[in-house]
């Protein structure tokens, strides 16, 4: 996939681990689908391991939810080759058992996610001190794929501090796209995000790599929010994370949402509890991870937070449907 033939500016899922999973992946692109897709982050080391089938259901996908890129993470820069390689000549693809030519759209390295498990391993958001090691991810990334898919980086604007000049490296090192998350690892998401910060990063990419395209994050709460944010700031794209809790319809032009009746907020979660259901069948993934969810679509009505509550109890798929059919 050409990256540039997206619309401008195009519109990104966020990867949101343990949600952005290929069932509310489906939901959304019910409701309004964004341009881009991300699976969750799926660690490189992991796949080229004994322990590589656990780890399939992260880039479980189906053909609803093109394009798709596949977020990697890691430490090996072997692994990430033999990774990249992978997803590139369509090895996961025809192991996940999807159709001749569906493949994974491009590859993203997870170099900005900040819970502490993750960056005390050296990973992710701690590469923004290890330029070293984030260096030789990238080219071993890029030889995995041998220009078969473009390669992208997602990453924070510092890590205890704000440093352009990691953004500066990170343009350098010519990208198809770079996605920038306007706080630092510090800042978690205690503070707004600096868009400011994102708006520099794009002029620095006018000068050194203008063909590397630049995606905002952070604190986007839905496509109109997005459009603006795009003009003000000159972005080519917008990434929509935590703005999918408060709206399924976050992509679309004018979301129905708000005024959506009970019933049919209800019928959205039963048919996302039943496709959860069908799709995790040797329970791959846990019912409480349903949990989640249930405030995305039971809210904002009478009696919302009771139902909740008894949603929240349930220890099945099959009791949850029981509920929301008695409630509608």
């Amino acid at each position: 996939m050409n990256l540039k033939t997206l619309p401008k500016p195009f519109f990104v899922l966020a990867p949101l681990d343990d949600v952005t999973d290929t069932v509310f992946r489906r939901i959304i692109a019910g409701c309004a689908p964004p341009d881009l897709y991300f699976t969750e982050f799926v660690n490189v080391d992991g796949l080229q391991s004994p322990g590589r089938p656990n780890l399939m259901k992260k880039l479980l996908f189906t053909s609803a939810e093109t394009p798709l890129v596949a977020q990697i993470w890691g430490k090996q820069p072997e692994n990430f080759y033999k990774t990249a390689q992978q997803l590139a000549d369509g090895t996961f693809a025809r192991e996940l058992g999807l159709p001749e030519g569906v493949n994974f759209a491009g590859v993203d390295l997870n170099m900005g996610c900040p819970a502490k498990d993750v960056v005390k391993t050296g990973a992710c958001s701690a590469l923004i001190k290890d330029w070293a090691l984030a260096e030789d991810i990238i080219n071993a990334t890029k030889d995995g794929l041998a220009g078969r898919l473009p390669l992208s980086v997602k990453t924070r604007t510092g890590f205890d501090k704000v440093s352009m000049e990691w953004i500066e490296f990170l343009l350098e090192r010519k990208l198809n796209m770079l996605t920038i998350h306007g706080r630092t690892r510090k800042e978690m998401s205690k503070v707004p995000a600096n868009w400011d910060l994102i708006a520099k990063a794009r002029r620095m990419r006018d000068h050194s790599a203008p063909d590397t395209l630049i995606v905002g994050n952070g604190d986007v709460k839905n496509r109109q929010h997005g459009l603006e944010l795009a003009e003000r700031y000159g972005l080519d794209g917008i990434m929509v994370g935590r703005g999918v809790f408060e709206d399924p319809f976050a992509f679309a032009e004018k979301s129905p949402w708000l005024d959506m009746p009970k019933e049919q907020k209800i019928e959205l979660y039963k048919k996302h509890v039943e496709l959860f259901d069908g799709t995790w069948k040797d329970r791959e993934r846990h019912i409480a991870t349903l949990n989640k969810f249930c405030k995305i679509y039971i809210n904002n009505f009478h009696g919302a937070k009771e139902l909740r509550e008894q949603l929240m109890a349930a220890g099945s798929a099959k009791e949850l449907i029981k509920l929301l059919d008695a409630a509608a």
